[in-house]
């Protein structure tokens, strides 16, 4: 048998051809490698329900919004409190002041001359009217029958505060927008000889208050009227109330 020899030139083609397919597959996957990582550095896919196609956005940097928040301050509707304190004090000219206050500050002299006041047909005469503080026997408040002349002062009083503030409209002034602070009404009427009320006048920091003022007043049930000497007389009654808006 004859040997046959391989030549080398041979051999080096026939691995050429493997040498050019690696080389083209290893080409190939660099630049696969390539794509996949610039892809994933500097797009991002976007996703339609409705389609398969694939869109590309670019993104060149991130883009950041900023808002300033405002801060609203909460605003609380103002509380007004209505404060009853017993505290009489006579003055010079015999007008009782009653402090409705929670306070211990000196009270504010009534001056009569810059009272509102709300006209009734009956006149007044003078020599038959005496102020609550002087008068012997005062006008019965509904509540306060048989009780000694004292007591039936202190009664008086305490009834009358106690309607004040179970009819007095909290939520007015609130709406009024009145600052914050304390705030007086003053207030004084005449009860006449029949037990019913008249002569009102009224001083207060806003026109819609003197209406709340005169519509309580109004409200105040009748009295048994106050005797002086023995002789049924007019009683001058002064109410000065209090309210404090925090």
């Amino acid at each position: 048998m004859k040997n046959t020899k391989k030549l080398p030139t041979k051999q080096l083609e026939k691995f050429s051809t493997i040498f050019m397919q690696l080389g083209l597959v290893l080409v190939l996957f660099i630049v696969f490698i390539t794509l996949e990582y610039q892809t994933e550095q500097k797009t991002a896919t976007i996703f339609k329900p409705d389609k398969n196609n694939v869109v590309y956005i670019e993104l060149e940097q991130d883009v950041i919004f900023t808002k300033k928040l405002k801060v609203v301050p909460k605003l609380e509707a103002p509380k007004l409190q209505v404060f009853i304190v017993d505290k009489v004090i006579k003055g010079n000219n015999d007008i009782i002041e009653t402090i409705i206050d929670a306070t211990t500050e000196d009270p504010i002299r009534i001056d009569i001359d810059s009272f509102v006041e709300i006209k009734e047909v009956e006149d007044l005469n003078l020599e038959d009217e005496v102020p609550f503080l002087s008068i012997q026997n005062a006008p019965i408040f509904k509540g306060c029958e048989n009780l000694s002349k004292e007591e039936n002062k202190n009664c008086f009083d305490k009834k009358m505060k106690q309607f004040v503030q179970r009819n007095f409209d909290v939520d007015l002034a609130n709406e009024l927008g009145l600052h914050s602070g304390k705030h007086k009404i003053q207030t004084q009427f005449i009860i006449n000889k029949e037990g019913n009320i008249f002569d009102i006048k009224i001083r207060a920091p806003h026109k819609q208050l003197e209406k709340e003022t005169q519509r309580i007043i109004k409200k105040l049930p009748k009295f048994k009227p106050g005797k002086q000497n023995n002789r049924t007389v007019k009683v001058r009654y002064t109410l000065p109330i209090s309210f404090k808006i925090e």
